[in-house]
């Protein structure tokens, strides 16, 4: 990894931290792993990559979407239900097709969750099913029985 890759690191734990809670920043980008940091033609980090996986995508707001790996680094970090959406067998099949995930259908969420947030979608398991963003807050999607609660990005695949 090159210097200016290191030099990236604390400032991009730092936004993961505070994006998804305390903690998060050092499982998703851990100091003894050789992680790759792509950037835009400008020079901004844009992609951070694992084993030629996508860890997380920085956007132009300053915020991290989520990849499949990064997705199972976050729930791994966060105790249960925390920066998760849980669903049940019902779902698991649509969810791994990268189907979005109803209201009616979400068993457990965390209560941190807000409209916009990057979420990891799990079955009752605790297994990764896909990772995307939070469309109804937690307390929404618990009183709903209609309605998108998030917008799958991607799906684990058959497992």
């Amino acid at each position: 990894m090159s210097s200016s890759q290191t030099d990236d690191l604390p400032r991009l734990r730092t936004t993961a931290d505070y994006q998804f809670g305390a903690g998060v920043g050092a499982a998703l980008f851990p100091e003894d792993e050789d992680l790759e940091v792509k950037r835009s033609s400008s020079g901004r980090p844009q992609q951070v990559v694992a084993d030629a996986e996508r860890l997380v995508t920085y956007g132009t707001d300053g915020r991290f979407t989520l990849g499949l790996e990064g997705g199972r680094r976050v729930a791994a970090a966060l105790e249960s239900p925390a920066g998760r959406v849980v669903v049940g067998d019902e779902s698991e099949p649509f969810v791994r097709d990268g189907k979005n995930v109803f209201a009616k259908f979400v068993s457990a969420t965390g209560p941190e969750i807000r409209p916009g947030d990057e979420v990891a979608i799990v079955h009752e398991d605790g297994s990764l099913l896909g990772v995307g963003r939070a469309e109804l807050s937690a307390d929404a999607m618990a009183d709903f029985d209609t309605g998108m609660a998030v917008m799958v990005r991607e799906g684990a695949g058959e497992d």
